[in-house]
């Protein structure tokens, strides 16, 4: 037991990017990506895996250059100055309201379905809120402790949801390719592999050892990717991508990728399992992402994390989407859409590159000996992100 008293261990950092990680965005996924395939969804969670790797990593680069306690907006202030620190504060306050209100609606409709729908959605959604409230307000030891439990919770469930719906599968249903369709499913991938957020917090909750947050970062967000890739078999397995209650029709309707296996699978056993992984699963980021957003409103405030002033953060942190979520409950998808394709792409993947770039090449600061970073593969991560912000805005905007 000495690993989970360990103060800033690996082991307990690794699971904080992962509960960040495996999120709301996860639940999502299958909707998304079911249009294009199976094969060609494999391969496009693959691009933006090692996309946000090699982003993650940019970021504990840009830390090493800053002092302990900064935050992005800090960072972007130094780095891409006063115009670059607006559009930052704008895009993250965005961001950070959005996923949370995925978040509160996603979590209130599961504590909904759990309870057998005893409580109305909007009194799910407020206890799902209230519970969570005093555990980031103990902050990041506390929180880690709990998100141990809540991704404990995850693997339990997802393990179990593995066994009992496995033989439900029906293999011809992934031999389905539309490899056009894959690239559209960019945005909530971005969202399901965002955990950058989380990576200027590590830093100081394990004394700036930046040798202990790289591994995190590898370790952490691999977990994502082999969870996400198993999870994508069996629910394009499962449900199929076209026909009535199939995954298209589920988007439209603005569900997530649990809701139509009740459709296909007439076991309570199966559906159970289900609704526990999507709270364990929706709960191990929304601490995560709550924990954060405190840092990033400290940090932009100038504020103290003690007594009222910290209680004032947790109020502008979790009050605001909870009243949003009450007005537009039925926001999940749409949501996500736009966290992913616009605020993580402007932050966590135009931002890292951006920042070291402009710190190695024009402040003529020094990269870590191991660090790869030169202009053509920095170069590559702001074309990447550039051509997908194009998809997300042609898409909607267009």
């Amino acid at each position: 037991m000495q690993i989970f008293r360990s103060h800033g261990n690996v082991f307990g950092a690794s699971l904080l990017i992962a509960g960040t990680t495996i999120g709301v965005g996860m639940l999502g996924l299958p909707i998304v990506t079911g249009p294009g395939g199976f094969i060609p969804s494999i391969v496009i969670y693959l691009v933006c895996w090692l996309f946000m790797l090699a982003t993650g990593l940019l970021m504990v680069e840009v830390c090493r250059w800053m002092p302990p306690g900064a935050n992005l907006i800090s960072m972007s202030k130094k780095f891409l100055g006063k115009p670059g620190k607006i559009v930052c504060w704008l895009v993250y306050l965005f961001l950070f309201e959005i996923v949370m209100v995925a978040h509160v609606t996603g979590g209130g409709s599961v504590v909904n379905e759990i309870l057998s729908d005893k409580l109305s959605l909007t009194n799910s959604m407020l206890w799902y809120v209230i519970l969570f409230v005093p555990i980031v307000y103990l902050g990041a030891r506390t929180v880690d402790r709990i998100n141990i439990l809540m991704f404990s919770g995850v693997l339990i469930s997802y393990c179990l949801f593995l066994f009992v719906s496995f033989e439900h599968v029906n293999f011809k249903l992934l031999e389905y390719t539309n490899w056009t369709r894959s690239i559209f499913a960019l945005p909530v991938l971005f969202a399901a592999f965002t955990y950058q957020v989380i990576v200027p917090t590590l830093l100081d909750y394990m004394n700036q050892d930046v040798k202990k947050v790289r591994k995190a970062i590898y370790f952490g967000i691999s977990i994502p990717l082999i969870v996400y890739l198993i999870w994508q078999v069996l629910i394009l397995g499962i449900v199929p991508v076209e026909g009535p209650n199939g995954l298209i029709e589920a988007a439209a309707k603005g569900q997530n990728g649990v809701t139509p296996l009740k459709h296909f699978v007439q076991s309570p056993i199966v559906n159970s399992i289900a609704r526990a992984f999507a709270f364990f699963t929706l709960t191990t980021s929304y601490i995560a992402l709550a924990l954060a957003f405190i840092d990033f409103l400290a940090d932009g405030l100038k504020m103290q994390k003690v007594g009222i002033k910290k209680a004032f953060l947790c109020f502008l942190v979790f009050v605001p989407p909870l009243i949003i979520s009450f007005i537009n409950p039925n926001i999940f998808l749409i949501a996500l859409g736009y966290a992913g394709g616009i605020s993580s792409a402007i932050l966590f993947g135009l931002y890292p590159p951006l920042m070291v770039w402009i710190g190695k090449y024009r402040m003529g600061l020094t990269l870590d000996k191991k660090s790869l970073c030169n202009k053509f593969f920095l170069s590559l991560l702001i074309a990447f992100t550039i051509f997908e912000l194009g998809i997300e805005i042609g898409t909607h905007f267009i």
